[in-house]
C-alpha cells in the first residue's frame, strides 16, 4: 500500500474498517468502546454544523469542546446540589430539591477520552488536538471538584508514605547544587 493509499483510507474509512482490512477481510463486529467513540464523534461534529455560523472541524479550538461540554450538561442525569442547597455537601439527600441534573465528572472524562483518540483517527495532528488541551483538563479537574463537594465526597489524590515525605524534604534541604 503506498502512502497516498494510505491517507485516502484514513480520510475515507473509520479506523475499524481499517483494522478490519487486517482481519483477512472478515468483517468484525466493532467494540462497544469503538460504537461509542464513533457516535460521540459525530454526535460533536453535528454539533459544529449546528453553530451559527456552522463551525469546520478544522476550525474546531477547546473553546468549542468546552462549549460542547457545558451543552451536554442539559442531558445529564447526576444531581449537583448548589451551595445554597440544604442538601449541599449530603451524599445522600432525603428529599428532592430543585438543583439542576447535570454530566457526571467520569461521563465528561471519558467521552473527552474517546473523542481525543477519534480526533486523532480521523487525521487530526496530536499537536492541535482540541480535546488534550490545557483548559479541558482544568475544566474537568473543576467540574470533579465541584461535583465532589456537592456531594460531600472529596475526591483525594494518593498520599505518599510520610516516612517517604520525611526523608525526601530532609535529602532535599541538605543538598547544594554548584
Amino acid at each position: 500500500m503506498s502512502s497516498s493509499d494510505r491517507g485516502k483510507e484514513v480520510s475515507e474509512g473509520s479506523s475499524s474498517d481499517h483494522h478490519n482490512l487486517h482481519q483477512n477481510q472478515q468483517p468484525t463486529t466493532p467494540s462497544r468502546y469503538e460504537s461509542q467513540k464513533r457516535r460521540d464523534w459525530n454526535t460533536f461534529g453535528q454539533y459544529l454544523k449546528n453553530q451559527r455560523p456552522p463551525v469546520a472541524l478544522s476550525q474546531c479550538n477547546c473553546n468549542h469542546v468546552l462549549d460542547f461540554l457545558r451543552y451536554l450538561d442539559q442531558f445529564g442525569k447526576t444531581k449537583v446540589h448548589l451551595q445554597g442547597c440544604i442538601f449541599y455537601g449530603q451524599p445522600e439527600p432525603p428529599a428532592p430539591c430543585t438543583c439542576p441534573l447535570r454530566q457526571a465528572w467520569g461521563s465528561l472524562d471519558a467521552l473527552i477520552g474517546r473523542l481525543r483518540a477519534a480526533y486523532e483517527e480521523n487525521g487530526g495532528s496530536p499537536e492541535t488536538n482540541p480535546f488534550a488541551s490545557g483548559a479541558i483538563r482544568v475544566y474537568l479537574r473543576e467540574v470533579r471538584e465541584c461535583q465532589a463537594k456537592a456531594r460531600g465526597i472529596p475526591y483525594k489524590k494518593k498520599k505518599k508514605k510520610p516516612n517517604q515525605t520525611k526523608a525526601n524534604e530532609e535529602a532535599s534541604s541538605t543538598m547544594h547544587f554548584s
